[in-house]
């Protein structure tokens, strides 16, 4: 991205899109009963009450009666049906992982199967959003965090808690190539999960090679654990290789989310907050419901005077249901270079 004189000024940025995450399948619902959704209707609601704080993206997992995180594409269905029918405009985005917790102590947490991820192209009512992992890599989501972090909540298990020191993230090239390719016959738009430099790296070969051809829609997830860490040098070699017509969110996991969601807000961003990535105000003297997060992203929004997008704003800036018809139109409009044309080494400008 270039930066250019000003672009720190709110009146250079777009509207700030909101992410809310609040079903926190990593956790189980006596973590945060007050806050934890188990209920078809209480998970309907939580997303209308997202809404109402200001969140325009909602990152959407599904519980079981149980409190168990959801493995029935049926029950997705079901609550983007409820949801759909509650906050219509609301960009619903299916979280690709489906349930990765575990089934019971002991077990490993994991990823489904690739065809059952891939079934996620067939729900109905349809997704806004996917999410897309791209390249297989360890999720360690306990490396940035803190024995405090996990006091009081089943993480404090050690058996639960190596189950997620140890998870994995499946997203070979042939699986991310067809799985693409299946949701934007969908209509579904791919949010590609960025792990780094080299995950990025991966989707633009996808764009320059002709397997996506839609709008580049990315979280920058920096959560350690063989993700890009958290801090301002990350984040900044992060963005040298991301093109102008990138709509970047920046996400990060324990008490590291407020300040990279700070960061993100000052440099015209956008951000993501919810129990998913963090149970805890910033000096852990209280847990802090995805609804009082959004509600602080909101507030350090507006001392910047950045103002929050609404969900029909947040549609166009992402391009919700747009796709391109080639590879030429698709560098283009994302604001790459195009691809080399002959023996040169590349185009450091763009040409007319």
């Amino acid at each position: 991205m270039n930066f250019l004189d000003g672009h720190l000024f709110p009146e250079n940025q777009p509207p700030l899109i909101i992410t809310a995450a609040p079903y926190a399948p990593g956790w189980l619902p006596a973590d945060f009963p007050q806050d934890i959704p188990v209920t078809m209707e209480a998970q309907i609601q939580k997303a209308v009450d997202c809404y109402n704080a200001g969140a325009t993206v909602l990152h959407l997992h599904v519980r079981e009666l149980d409190g168990k995180g959801s493995k029935r594409l049926s029950k997705f269905n079901e609550l983007i049906s409820g949801v759909r029918k509650a906050v219509p405009e609301m960009i619903i985005q299916v979280g690709g992982s489906i349930s990765f917790a575990p089934e019971g102590e002991g077990q490993a947490a994991k990823w489904l199967s690739d065809d059952t991820r891939h079934m996620l192209a067939e729900l109905d009512p349809v997704p806004d959003q996917v999410t897309v992992t791209v390249n297989t890599s360890q999720m360690n989501v306990t490396d940035h965090a803190e024995d405090a972090d996990f006091v009081g909540t089943s993480r404090a298990n050690p058996r639960l808690f190596d189950t997620y020191k140890e998870m994995i993230v499946p997203a070979t090239p042939l699986w991310v190539q067809e799985h693409v390719r299946r949701l934007s016959a969908a209509g579904i738009q791919s949010a590609f999960q960025c792990y780094n430099t080299n995950s990025f790296e991966s989707v633009e070969r996808l764009m320059r090679r002709g397997f996506y051809k839609g709008p580049l829609v990315m979280n920058w997830v920096a959560i350690g654990g063989g993700m890009d860490t958290p801090n301002v040098y990350s984040l900044g070699n992060f963005l040298r290789g991301v093109p102008d017509g990138a709509v970047v969110t920046v996400e990060s996991n324990v008490r590291n989310v407020l300040p990279v969601n700070t960061m993100g807000i000052a440099m015209g961003l956008h951000v993501r907050c919810g129990i998913e990535d963090c149970l805890w105000n910033q000096d852990r003297s209280a847990k802090a419901s995805t609804v009082s997060q959004i509600e602080q992203l909101v507030r350090i929004a507006r001392e910047f005077r950045r103002p929050i997008a609404t969900a029909r704003q947040a549609r166009q800036i992402s391009r919700i249901g747009v796709f391109f018809d080639t590879v030429e139109e698709t560098l283009v409009q994302n604001g790459f270079a195009p691809n080399r044309d002959g023996a040169t080494q590349g185009f450091l400008r763009k040409t007319q």
